[in-house]
């Protein structure tokens, strides 16, 4: 009986060990806002121009999941593996189900039409590889995906979804 209990112990163990070495990307968090989803590779040539640019095309879109609380984005952040980041200033209400895309480039914020633009004319995500980060105004992480051109978009479109 007790070389069973041992065995078991060591095999509870490893269990424990293995679940703490799961990638923070499968890590799921105790938040209402996630990442849905990537549109990491802007269509066309990449051209980080303010005028006539496609920065613009580049976004990642964030929802509510919530079923019942309204979110506001004001003072949550966004960042990328190499630490470039984006935060949210000003008041943006994210009903329950509705989502918003931060763009890059320039433009009007706009709640009627879901967008917010970063006002920054370069890329922030890598077109190979980049992980996502999004944190709520308390600091502590609301969600994060990393993806791989290879490994994480099958059809090659550019476009990654992690949260249908």
């Amino acid at each position: 009986m007790r070389i069973r209990l041992v065995a078991t112990t060591a095999v509870a163990a490893g269990a424990l060990t293995a679940l703490s070495a799961v990638p923070a990307q499968a890590a799921e968090y105790d938040s209402a806002l996630k990442i849905r989803g990537i549109q990491y590779d802007a269509p066309g040539r990449d051209s980080n121009r303010c005028s006539g640019g496609n920065t613009a095309e580049e976004y990642l879109t964030i929802k509510n999941y919530s079923r019942s609380t309204t979110v506001n984005l004001k003072g949550y952040v966004v960042k990328d593996a190499a630490g470039n980041k984006f935060t949210f200033t000003a008041s943006h209400t994210l009903q329950p189900g509705d989502y918003v895309k931060l763009r890059g480039g320039n433009g009007s914020d706009s709640d009627a039409r879901n967008v917010v633009y970063r006002d920054n004319c370069n890329f922030m995500w890598n077109n190979d590889k980049d992980t996502i980060y999004v944190y709520k105004p308390s600091g502590s992480r609301a969600d994060v995906h990393s993806y791989t051109r290879s490994g994480s978009d099958p059809d090659r479109n550019g476009y990654i979804t992690f949260h249908g």
